[in-house]
């Protein structure tokens, strides 16, 4: 794509989910070439959220894990993953364990 200046342009989606059960998702336009991490500050997820920018930025292009330095195409949709709030097999335990003794 270009702008009206004939300017090369992305268009991205940038999504995230803040809090369990939440969604947000919003269409970016980027002068071209851009990365994954022009996107995020682009779309003003990180001043919205702020919680979400502490340490290490945990991305995703389509699912698939990324670097924040990534070049973007055209169309991607750009994930900012929250860090998990307890290790998953941990808390997979801890429910074994929790219906083992409500069966009983």
């Amino acid at each position: 794509m270009a702008d009206a200046d004939g300017v090369p342009t992305l268009r991205v989606a940038v999504a995230c989910s803040p809090r369990a059960g939440e969604a947000f998702e919003v269409d970016v336009e980027l002068a071209a070439p851009a990365c994954a991490w022009d996107a995020v500050r682009a779309s003003g997820v990180l001043q919205r959220w702020p919680e979400l920018a502490s340490g290490e930025p945990n991305l995703g292009i389509w699912g698939r894990a990324a670097d924040s330095a990534t070049a973007l195409r055209d169309g991607d949709r750009v994930e900012l993953y929250r860090p998990l709030a307890a290790d998953p097999q941990e808390a997979r335990r801890r429910r074994a364990r929790e219906a083992r003794r409500t069966a009983r």
